[in-house]
């Protein structure tokens, strides 16, 4: 068959439209008059489907308070398809509400990536829009996209506005831990806490600190697929809805010149949207994501390259947790990301291509830098920190590597050694935490194992372990911590996450016991185990292997084929390989 006609009794059929990807019934031309006579009855007519058709991918949820307004996104995108003579025909895909999935939501990323992608590749359509805003929605609606290969642009959910409670500007989820860890000193009753509880969200939109949902918006954008300005907007001002309409009139655009994804995002778009996580503090989960979609275009990623520009980019964000009191709300009004990118435009390459068809140095054109009556985006000259908001250590204990972020851990714990207070799972920390003879100290180092990708399953954000009562108590508020979980862009504390190989791969987390000495040497990206390869090797002897946490169903099929952290944790057989 030829990829762009298809021919059946001597008529010939354009391969675009409601004509892409016909139904097989072994006979192509009953396919284009069964399927023609679908479309009229759900009320389309000859005219509609002469129009290039423009799929909207859908993630509204009502189990997904992040995506609520998404209908009312959905209704201004299709304005601006058919003000440029497109067909917008909305489709529903799986949505991942951060707090309402079990294990946890990137357990289901790679699951949606492949959802997005199916329905791309399987329904007729020459382009889509993919709206989207938790945590893992859009790096997986990048992933199928960019496995898809058609014209593809993103309008993200937006970051909600700023609560209140007494004297205190509230920014979820940062303030749900402090408020929590408070609760748990003592500090809070339950009256106090149901309160601040009634107060964390008060508007739809995904978290209004610079968390997971805002920093691969932000990278999203600085990647060159979504539309300038769009990522900080909040999800309840009027300009998010009119930038939807305008994604809607661009998205017909990037169909007109062929314009796919794989032009887009190019081993320079990431290395642009890794300064930017840099100079905004963003969250580590940006660590694992972002290989995981360079990994569905054949672009490798490797986490000496995250270090590398977190080396050689000056920190200018001031947004919680990395910074100390502005939200994205306050990025918006500051100029948002493009302002960031004009501030960072020497670091980054100018001739990337970007969904508004014209280049990163030409969108830059028209922005202006920092201004002085705002202490939101500091400048290149005089930034928040010379050096970026992540940090990849490797050693003994991280062979493959690790991440801390910085910017939001305690300088004064960056160079430390002390012993280790271990706990074998989730479930061990759950029932061992506040046991009064726990030997933890304001010195301790805490370890968790068996958190990460095949551990938990699923990768949880469970590496910002709490600490215990009598250390609360007591007024500490940082230990250092170790795993090979993640935890969530939101939290802050000196957290050391996504060691690889995992515990349960074999890693060496696995063989760390009780007292063993563990140094964190951030100035020379170190982790090191301080403990003999004799004794390592005699217990790496006696280790049992874990039993399989699924024998069927996707459970299974996830840990016989997910990747470690620095891969991206995609399913190999997902990956580009050409």
């Amino acid at each position: 068959m030829d990829s762009t006609k298809l021919t059946s009794k001597g008529e010939d059929f354009k391969m675009r439209g409601h004509l892409r990807g016909l139904t097989n019934y072994g006979d192509p031309g009953f396919s284009v008059f069964a399927r023609g006579a679908y479309a009229r009855g759900f009320g389309l007519t000859k005219e509609d489907l002469d129009k290039p058709i423009i799929g909207i991918a859908q993630t509204w949820s009502e189990l997904n308070p992040c995506h609520r307004h998404l209908r009312e996104i959905a209704e201004a995108v299709k304005r601006g398809v058919w003000q440029t003579g497109g067909l917008p025909l909305e489709f529903p895909t799986i949505s991942l509400g951060e707090m309402y999935l079990n294990p946890t939501a990137m357990f289901f990323r790679n699951l949606l990536s492949m959802d997005t992608e199916e329905m791309i590749k399987g329904q007729p359509m020459d382009g889509v829009v993919l709206l989207g805003g938790c945590d893992k929605t859009l790096p997986a609606q990048l992933m199928g996209a960019a496995s898809a290969g058609i014209p593809a642009i993103c309008v993200t959910a937006g970051p909600m506005i700023g609560g209140r409670f007494e004297d205190k500007v509230l920014g979820a989820c940062s303030d749900c831990r402090g408020t929590w860890a408070e609760y748990r000193a003592g500090n809070y009753d339950d009256e106090r806490l149901e309160e601040v509880q009634g107060s964390l969200f008060p508007s739809t939109g995904t978290c209004m600190v610079m968390g997971t949902a805002s920093t691969m918006a932000s990278l999203t954008e600085a990647m060159g697929m979504m539309l300038p300005g769009l990522a900080a907007v909040p999800a309840v001002n009027s300009n998010r809805i009119r930038l939807a309409e305008n994604s809607g009139r661009r998205i017909v655009d990037l169909i007109e010149k062929d314009i796919t994804p794989e032009k887009i995002i190019t081993r320079k778009a990431f290395e642009n949207a890794i300064r930017v996580l840099m100079a905004v503090g963003g969250s580590t989960n940006a660590v694992v994501h972002l290989p995981a979609i360079a990994g569905r275009l054949g672009i490798d990623l490797p986490l000496s390259l995250f270090d590398d520009i977190s080396r050689t980019t000056p920190m200018i964000g001031n947004i919680r947790p990395s910074g100390q009191k502005y939200l994205m709300e306050d990025l918006a009004a500051a100029g948002g990301i493009p302002v960031v990118m004009k501030e960072l435009e020497p670091l980054l390459h100018g001739d990337c291509l970007t969904v508004t068809g014209e280049t990163v140095t030409e969108n830059l054109s028209k922005v202006q830098g920092a201004q002085p009556w705002q202490d939101v985006i500091y400048t290149r000259e005089k930034p928040i920190s010379e050096e970026g908001g992540l940090v990849i250590v490797k050693g003994s204990l991280a062979p493959d590597g690790a991440v801390i972020k910085i910017s939001a851990a305690n300088s004064d714990l960056l160079t430390h050694t002390g012993p280790a207070v271990v706990f074998s799972s989730q479930q061990d920390l759950v029932e061992r935490i506040d046991d009064p003879d726990l030997p933890a100290t304001a010195e301790s180092v805490f370890v968790l194992q068996n958190t990460g990708p095949i551990g938990a399953p699923g990768f949880p954000e469970a590496g910002s372990m709490p600490l215990p009562k009598k250390l609360l108590e007591a007024g500490v508020r940082d230990v250092v911590r170790v795993s090979d979980a993640r935890m969530s862009g939101t939290a802050s504390g000196t957290i050391v996450l996504h060691v690889a190989p995992e515990a349960a791969a074999g890693g060496p987390l696995a063989l760390v016991r009780d007292g063993d000495m563990i140094t964190l040497d951030v100035t020379n990206r170190r982790l090191d185990l301080n403990v003999s390869e004799e004794e390592l090797t005699r217990r790496r002897a006696s280790l049992e292997t874990l039993p399989p946490h699924y024998d069927r169903g996707y459970g299974k099929l996830f840990i016989e084929n997910v990747l470690q952290a620095p891969d991206g944790c995609d399913f190999g057989f997902l990956r580009k390989t050409e």
